[in-house]
């Protein structure tokens, strides 16, 4: 299995993030362009030979250093707080449920289109009020659990902020049912990723050790990440990975040399990795390293 590779449409969704990132700053129309010129510039620069990750990662580390902030900063935390807002109704309707950990699981697939990378207007009610109703038939669930009940310990890659909540949901639960959970965070800020700030913001600090993967980078780089955390995630019997960005850094043949068990939850929100996973754009799913040939639609 191949690594996910930049493709022509990638180029423009690139430009995209940028002016998402720009959205909503103090900077006149001018300063603006300007951005986007050096940007247009400094994309000729790139290794477009590795993930999209990689080349986005490089580009929004030259949006901060051209601002000299984080353009995303505030952004997180209105959608921390938003979800925040969500908490006591999320956990109402998981402990509700007849199947509390299928819902949680529900609940944190919902609330993965929280993505500023992509989305700028999101409806958060109505997408989880989706994800909620929607039907879950797939074999890798009763694999996910077979792999809780063998396994104490799990590690839990986050993803997004504001996210983050819908995630300390499912944690709580995991924790509830006897697993000893261990959250990943970002080192530092890179789009809208949960870094060890939003952790604490929402909470999750005091429910669950939570430790950062020595990275800025998109997704999971492992090759970019502390000696520290790599041997967490080879060490660590199952291992839960949100979001696309994990995804797409993890999905290659060289993550099947991870022995213990591992689980993609996320949303296909572009055609490139549609392509890859074969699973349609605006699908969700969960699925195991060991049967994605086989991807089942949540």
């Amino acid at each position: 299995m191949e690594e996910i590779k930049v493709h022509p449409e990638c180029i423009p969704c690139f430009f995209r993030q940028v002016v998402i990132a720009l959205q909503g700053l103090p900077l006149t129309e001018h300063e603006r362009l300007q951005v986007m010129r050096d940007c247009l510039s400094y994309t000729a620069t790139l290794d477009l030979g590795r993930t999209p990750a990689h080349a986005t990662t490089f580009l929004h580390r030259r949006v901060r250093e051209l601002l000299g902030f984080d353009p995303f900063a505030e952004r997180k935390r209105h959608y921390n707080e938003l979800a925040m807002r969500l908490y006591p109704h999320l956990k109402e309707m998981v402990e509700g449920a007849d199947d509390p950990l299928r819902a949680a699981f529900r609940v944190a697939i919902a609330g993965n289109v929280i993505d500023l990378g992509i989305y700028t207007e999101i409806d958060v009610e109505a997408e989880l009020q989706r994800a909620l109703s929607m039907e879950m038939p797939y074999e890798e669930y009763e694999e996910l659990k077979n792999a809780l009940e063998r396994s104490e310990e799990v590690l839990y890659l986050l993803d997004n902020s504001g996210e983050i909540v819908f995630d300390r949901v499912l944690i709580e639960l995991l924790q509830a049912r006897g697993n000893t959970v261990t959250a990943a965070v970002k080192a530092g800020p890179i789009i809208n990723d949960a870094t060890m700030e939003d952790a604490v913001q929402v909470g999750l600090t005091e429910i669950c050790r939570v430790v950062d993967n020595g990275s800025d980078g998109v997704g999971t780089i492992l090759e970019w990440c502390s000696d520290e955390f790599r041997r967490l995630f080879y060490e660590t019997p199952v291992v839960i990975s949100k979001g696309q960005g994990n995804f797409e850094t993890l999905f290659s043949e060289n993550i099947r040399e991870k022995e213990n068990d591992l689980f993609f939850l996320f949303q296909v929100k572009c055609d490139v990795v549609s392509r890859y996973s074969s699973i349609k754009k605006g699908e969700r799913v969960l699925v195991s390293s060991h049967t994605l040939a086989g991807l089942k639609t949540i």
